[in-house]
């Protein structure tokens, strides 16, 4: 045992306290018995010019000079027998106390370091390495507190490292060393030591995840600590990747395909069409490609505490497979004469599809930079009679045969509606000619066969409506029609015409002229190969009869003389918007020879067969 050391027994005798008291101190032993009135206070050493001294508080007892007295050994008689019998009694009662009192005192007393490391190298460089080493194998191990506890910010360096791990989703991680050089600071023991990371990351967790190996340098300064042989890492956020700071974290990313050039069908630009509603889609596709095209890529970036990427930071291990150009649906026939229609009108805007496939064809907007044609949230007027026929007939409350009256008011909860223009229609009019005119109190009537959600669940269920579409833009998913599906009495009445809470786009209207057309929906789709929503194909009873009633309101109805065309189907709208000095103009139709469907709505124009009207019949003789 290194250092000095000494031993000494105490006990109480009549004289005081006594101690036998042995050690090593400046090479030399010494030992003998010590009395005093209190224990010692300071450590014992023998000291002077050979002259014994005990602990503090300690003298030598008289005449008891030497080593402890040993068994069998006979001491010689000094002094008068009755001092000799004292002596002895002492002695014995020495060892008979012997097991009361051991006290041991070890100097120095070594204490276990729970930070830091202490380094075996020969030289700074060496110990620099040494506890580098360490450092990474308990990061490697994911022993994130033991590698911590190797800096001189524990926990600071346990928080950055569970960031690195959670944000990067760490599968896997190695390191090495590559090279030492001395440090700042004071003196030469600081040491700057290069350390190489190869990290496999992942955007996700879980086996679908996109992964891949990020390989890169980073620093750290190594140094022993004053009057220490202990060595930690300084810590600072950079230690685990540069630039790092206390407010940022790394993060690893996918990163989405972009799109160079986004076309019609036919290899044009869709931005040479000066359309507001292409020129926003064409600048969202080539931000991100739908599903399905290219492939995405895996990015490293530097992120501040809100998840928001620091500029300039990312890495690329994975670049994405862009996409040069991109085809839509977009027919350039289509669209050219869309746009030559609805620039009769300002605020105009309309939507053609093919029934068959669901494929839109034509985005056509005259409303500044307005995209009116897909993202228009108005009331739908008289087109929504079609959905409430398709509502009345499937559950069938009537027939397109069926005799019903138009009167020229209707009162529902003190909530009175009249007809346009004093119309009026007698009891027993067929449902079909109550449609071709438009007659509104032949449907506010019919409010008790649609309680319980009957307009909204039509819509859903047979016209794919009242639900989010993707049409192939990424991350846009919306709704371009909506029905309450929780309404009755007066709301009711006045949504079965058309009015109300309801609010309906160009793309939701034209898809359900398209929905009668082919008998069935189509989800409207922008770019091929999108998954499309699905709906309950129309009864071919309900089809026919929508379609007899479509057809009438262009041979007889209020379609009749605008030159819509012997093979069309129709449906006008006129929606009375509270504060607007005209209605909203609708129209919607479909042309099943040319397996076409199409609809306009002009804002705050007038009515649907005056001006929306003549824009669907320029659109359907130029296609």
């Amino acid at each position: 045992m290194a250092g000095p050391q000494q031993a000494y027994l105490s006990w109480p005798g009549p004289l005081g306290t006594f101690a036998w008291v042995t050690g090593d101190s400046d090479g030399s032993r010494s030992s003998g018995p010590w009395y005093a009135s209190d224990p010692p206070t300071a450590p014992f050493q023998a000291v002077g010019s050979g002259r014994d001294e005990g602990p503090a508080g300690f003298e030598r007892l008289s005449g008891l000079s030497g080593p402890p007295p040993r068994r069998g050994r006979r001491a010689r008689p000094r002094g008068s027998r009755k001092r000799r019998t004292a002596i002895i009694a002492g002695i014995v009662a020495v060892v008979a106390a012997i097991a009361a009192t051991v006290v041991f005192v070890v100097l120095p007393k070594s204490t276990a370091h729970t930070t830091g490391f202490i380094p075996t190298g020969t030289t700074p460089g060496q110990d620099a390495e040494q506890i580098t080493a360490a450092f990474l194998k308990a990061w490697k191990a994911g022993e994130l507190d033991t590698a911590a506890r190797l800096t001189d910010h524990h926990v600071a360096a346990q928080a950055a490292l569970a960031t690195y791990d959670k944000h990067l989703h760490l599968r896997k991680l190695s390191g090495a060393a590559q090279s030492v050089a001395p440090g700042t600071g004071s003196g030469t023991t600081p040491q700057a030591v290069t350390f190489g990371i190869n990290a496999k990351v992942a955007d996700a967790d879980g086996a679908q995840a996109l992964s891949h190996i990020w390989s890169y340098h980073s620093k750290l300064t190594a140094y022993q600590k004053k009057n220490s042989n202990l060595w930690y890492i300084a810590w600072q956020p950079d230690v685990l990747a540069p630039n790092l700071t206390a407010t940022t974290h790394l993060a690893a990313i996918k990163v989405a395909p972009q799109v160079t050039q986004v076309n019609d069908n036919g290899g044009n630009d869709i931005t040479s069409y000066k359309d507001a509603g292409l020129t926003n889609i064409a600048n969202l596709l080539e931000k991100q490609a739908p599903p399905g095209q290219g492939s995405p890529g895996l990015y490293v970036e530097i992120q501040n505490a809100k998840g928001k990427a620091i500029p300039n930071s990312q890495a690329a291990l994975i670049a994405p497979n862009n996409i040069t150009n991109l085809a839509t649906t977009i027919d350039g026939r289509a669209e050219s004469a869309a746009r030559s229609a609805v620039a009769a009108h300002s605020n105009s805007s309309m939507v053609a599809i093919q029934p068959s496939t669901g494929k839109i064809l034509a985005i056509a907007n005259n409303a500044g930079f307005n995209d009116f044609a897909l993202t228009a949230k108005v009331s739908p007027g008289s087109t929504m009679k079609v959905i409430t026929s398709t509502a009345l007939i499937s559950s069938g409350a009537l027939s397109a045969s069926s005799g019903v009256s138009c009167p020229l008011t209707y009162t529902v909860g003190g909530t009175t509606f009249h007809n346009d223009n004093n119309e009026s229609e007698p009891a027993g009019t067929p449902f079909t000619t109550s449609f071709a005119q438009s007659c509104n109190n032949a449907f506010t009537q019919q409010w008790p066969h649609l309680t319980g959600g009957g307009l909204a669940n039509a819509a859903k269920k047979y016209f794919g409506l009242n639900q989010n579409w993707n049409i192939g833009i990424p991350g846009v998913s919306a709704s371009y029609f909506h029905a309450p599906a929780d309404v009755t009495g007066p709301e009711l009445a006045q949504e079965a015409f058309g009015q109300g809470a309801l609010t309906a786009s160009p793309l939701g209207m034209a898809s359900v002229a398209a929905t009668v057309s082919a008998g069935q929906f189509h989800q409207p789709v922008l770019v091929p190969g999108i998954k499309q929503v699905t709906a309950t194909p129309l009864s071919a009873s309900t089809d026919e009869q929508l379609k007899t009633m479509m057809r009438a309101v262009v041979t007889s109805g209020t379609a009749a003389g605008i030159g819509l065309g012997a093979g069309v189907y129709a449906k006008t709208g006129t929606a009375d918007i509270q504060g607007q000095e005209q209605p909203n103009s609708w129209l919607i139709a479909f042309d099943p020879t040319q397996d076409i469907a199409v609809a306009c709505l002009v804002l705050n124009s007038g009515y649907g067969a005056s001006v929306a009207g003549p824009e669907v019949a320029s659109f359907l003789s130029h296609y």
